[in-house]
C-alpha cells in the first residue's frame, strides 16, 4: 500500500496490522454497517495486474474464459483463467485502460498469474506488470450508495459492469445486495471522493467487502483453492464469466464439453456455518452422515456475518445440497444453504 494513501486512512481510523489494514475500531459494528448501511472501504487488499502493448487484446482472448473484446471504456466484465485441464487458476474484473486492460483479484494470485501469462508472450507486443500501487482504488456499498456516488462525483453507473469517467475517478458497478461501486484513480481524485464519501458512508475493513461478495454469489479463487473447481462450477456461466464462442483457450475443451454434453454435478451454493472452528477457502463440506474420506464439496470463501454465523459459498454435489450437511467433518458445525441471489442454470 502507498504510503500517501496508508496515512490517509490512519487519519480515517484505521487501524493496520504491519501493513494490513484489519479494521477501523470497531468490527462488529462495520459488518453491521456492511450488511445494512452505506460503507467505502479500501481495496488495496485486491491485487491489481496491468497487461499493455499492441497485442495484448489478441493475447489475452487466448488466455481467458471470457471474450476479451467485449471489455472497452464503458463496460468491464468478470473472467477467469484456467489451467489445460479447465482447472480454474483466477478470477477476476477486467478494466479497459487507455492502452490495456487491468486485471483485479485477490492478492496472492496476482504474482502466479503474471507468471503463467509471460511462459505464452514469446514475441507478442504485450508488456505483463503488477500495478497495485499505479491507481488509489476502494468500494462503496449501501441502499443510498447510488445517490452518495452521483452527489459526490457528478456521474454513477447504472448497470452491472458499466464504468464511467469523470474528474479522474473510474467507477465500476460491480453485483451486490445494495448497489455497489468499485473506483479508481490518482491521489488526489480518490483522497477528495472519500473524504466527500465518508460524510455518510462508515468505512470498513477488508473482510466486509469479501463479505459483500459473498452475499452476492461472487466467487473468488485463492492459493488454498487454485485449480480446485472448473469455472461452471463456480457458477461462471451464470454470472455471464464464460464466452462459449470466442474460440480456443487453455482449458477450452473442459469447459465447453461440460457445456455442450454435460449435466452439472457440482456448482457453487450460498451456506450460513454455525459456531464451530473458523473455517477457511478450501475446507472441506461432508453429509451428516457421510465418511470422512469422502467430502460433498469445498469451501470457496467465508467471512464471519453479523448474525454470528459464517457466511459462506462453496462447491457442493448437486445430489448432496438437500443433506442435513457439516463443515469440516461428518460430524462438524451445522451448515444451512441459503439463496443466491441469481439463478444457475441446470445445465452447465
Amino acid at each position: 500500500m502507498r504510503e500517501d494513501w496508508k496515512k490517509h486512512l490512519v487519519d480515517s481510523g484505521a487501524e493496520f496490522e504491519g501493513d494490513e489494514l484489519v479494521h477501523y475500531g470497531n468490527p462488529e459494528r462495520e459488518r453491521q454497517m456492511a450488511v445494512n448501511g452505506d460503507v467505502i472501504c479500501d481495496l488495496s487488499h485486491r491485487g491489481l495486474l496491468e497487461i499493455r502493448g499492441a497485442d495484448a487484446t489478441e493475447f489475452l482472448q487466448g488466455q481467458f474464459g471470457n471474450d476479451i473484446r467485449q471489455v472497452d471504456a464503458r463496460h468491464a466484465q468478470l473472467s477467469s483463467y484456467a489451467s489445460p485441464k479447465g482447472r480454474t487458476y483466477a478470477v477476476f474484473r477486467v478494466l479497459r485502460t487507455q492502452d490495456g486492460y487491468l486485471l483485479e483479484m485477490p492478492a496472492d494470485r496476482v504474482e502466479p498469474v503474471a507468471k503463467r501469462l509471460q511462459m505464452f508472450v514469446l514475441r507478442s507486443d504485450v508488456i505483463i506488470e503488477q500495478a497495485g500501487d499505479s491507481r488509489i482504488r476502494f468500494g462503496l456499498s449501501g441502499p443510498d450508495a447510488e445517490k452518495e456516488l452521483q452527489d459526490a462525483l457528478g456521474a454513477c453507473p447504472a448497470e452491472i459492469h458499466e464504468v464511467v469517467e469523470k474528474d479522474g475517478v473510474t467507477a465500476l458497478r460491480v453485483q451486490g445486495v445494495h448497489p455497489r461501486f468499485e473506483l479508481f484513480g490518482g491521489f488526489d481524485a480518490m483522497r477528495r471522493l472519500w473524504d466527500a464519501l465518508n460524510v455518510r458512508g462508515a468505512p470498513v475493513g477488508p473482510h466486509e467487502w469479501q463479505l459483500l461478495d459473498i452475499l452476492a454469489g461472487i466467487p473468488s479463487v485463492v492459493e488454498a483453492t487454485t485449480e480446485m473447481f472448473v469455472p461452471q462450477m463456480l457458477n461462471l456461466h451464470a454470472l455471464g464469466a464464460i464466452s462459449f464462442d470466442k474460440g480456443c483457450y487453455p482449458g477450452q475443451e473442459v469447459v465447453a464439453r461440460m457445456h455442450y454434453l454435460g449435466k452439472l454435478k457440482r456448482r457453487m451454493f450460498r451456506l450460513a456455518i454455525q459456531d464451530g472452528e473458523p473455517p477457511t477457502p478450501g475446507m472441506p463440506v461432508f453429509r451428516a452422515d457421510g465418511k470422512p474420506d469422502q467430502a460433498d464439496g469445498e469451501l470457496v470463501a467465508v467471512e464471519l456475518h453479523p448474525d454470528g454465523q459464517y457466511s459462506a459459498l462453496a462447491v457442493l454435489k448437486v445430489d448432496a445440497a438437500e443433506a442435513e450437511l457439516r463443515c469440516g467433518s461428518p460430524d462438524g458445525a451445522p451448515v444451512t444453504l441459503c439463496d443466491l441471489p441469481y439463478d444457475v442454470p441446470e445445465g452447465a
